[in-house]
């Protein structure tokens, strides 16, 4: 994807105070965290992505290739969720509800695992585990029914969250397709270049996560279609723990190890040794990671994974799983701006 243009026309240059400056940064913060207090998070994410997306189709950046103009490639933007709703609609019906009861049947299949994991286990190896294990497993087991219950309400919510996503990306479309005039007002001028270092974090942090979750997804579609079928294993709820892999893969760090444990339990719920094989798998894979990491997320965003892991957990501390979203993109916006004043 080609590097957005800045939000800031070229002009004069413009000098800002530092009051205003510092206006403009707690505006950004003001607005950073209204998103997480009203859970308008899918919105703001969607306006960058609708903006990128503009922005790519646009040709923006780009030497090679076709381009739109700038008001064709927002109406692109605005008009493709509505076809692609209408083809789902008229195709597809029931598709989403057949989602949502595919990950409810997995979760309750994954809490009566948790609950037979003694039973499943060699009879030498059970007896050595300790009794405490078994408050664990109700509890666990539990959590993951609740989950499942918590699923049923998904209709209205994803409804909801839907016209949230689509209306942010019709502003961020709009931001590519509206010229954006020189402006000499120092605020609006110091706004625009907060919103262009944003949207420059979230290319950075979001297209690198991609590519994680997309080879992550991959190799695990590899591995649970290819390689166990030649043994004669065949992994129960297959299209619903790759489109898992890759979704949850697009949270930095906590996404994969939370495939790992819902991989590693489905293989466990056929049998130890393909538990063992599924851990196996998984450790290989990270170690392919770790490079991909090193070269993608690391390059792209300076930053290391203690970094990641320290802001996520404070972000799902406070704000829960909104919180441990937005950590990595906001942590990321707020290292960018230390760079551009040289203070990191």
């Amino acid at each position: 994807m080609p590097k957005p243009i800045p939000l800031t026309p070229s002009s004069h240059p413009l000098l800002v105070s530092p009051a205003v400056n510092i206006a403009s940064y707690l505006l950004v913060a003001l607005l950073c965290l209204g998103t997480l207090v009203y859970g308008l998070l899918p919105g703001l994410l969607a306006v960058c992505l609708g903006y990128l997306l503009a922005t790519a189709l646009a040709g923006k950046g780009r030497v090679r290739g076709p381009r739109l103009s700038p008001v064709m490639a927002a109406a692109v933007v605005l008009l493709l969720p509505i076809v692609l709703l209408g083809l789902i609609l008229a195709n597809a019906q029931g598709m989403a509800f057949g989602a949502v009861q595919q990950y409810q049947a997995l979760l309750h299949h994954l809490a009566g695992t948790v609950l037979e994991i003694r039973q499943k286990l060699p009879a030498d190896l059970a007896s050595h585990l300790p009794d405490e294990l078994i408050a664990a497993q109700v509890w666990l087991a539990n959590y993951l029914k609740s989950q499942a219950r918590a699923l049923a309400g998904f209709g209205s919510t994803g409804l909801h969250g839907s016209l949230l996503v689509y209306v942010g990306l019709v502003v961020g479309a709009l931001i590519e397709g509206t010229q954006l005039l020189p402006t000499r007002a120092p605020l609006r001028f110091a706004m625009r270049q907060r919103a262009g270092h944003f949207i420059e974090a979230f290319r950075q942090i979001v297209v690198a996560q991609f590519f994680i979750a997309a080879f992550n997804a991959l190799c695990t579609a590899v591995f649970l279609l290819g390689l166990l079928p030649l043994f004669g294993t065949h992994m129960p709820y297959v299209a619903s723990l790759v489109a898992l892999t890759f979704f949850a893969g697009l949270i930095p760090i906590v996404g994969n190890l939370l495939c790992n444990g819902v991989l590693t339990l489905a293989g466990v719920s056929i049998s130890p040794t393909v538990g063992l094989a599924c851990l196996a798998f998984l450790v290989v894979i990270h170690k392919f990671e770790y490079f991909i990491n090193a070269k993608v997320v690391g390059i792209r965003t300076s930053t290391a994974a203690w970094e990641l892991l320290a802001v996520m957990f404070i972000g799902e501390a406070v704000f829960g799983i909104t919180g441990l979203v937005a950590a990595p993109l906001y942590y990321a916006y707020a290292k960018k701006e230390l760079q551009v004043t040289g203070l990191v």
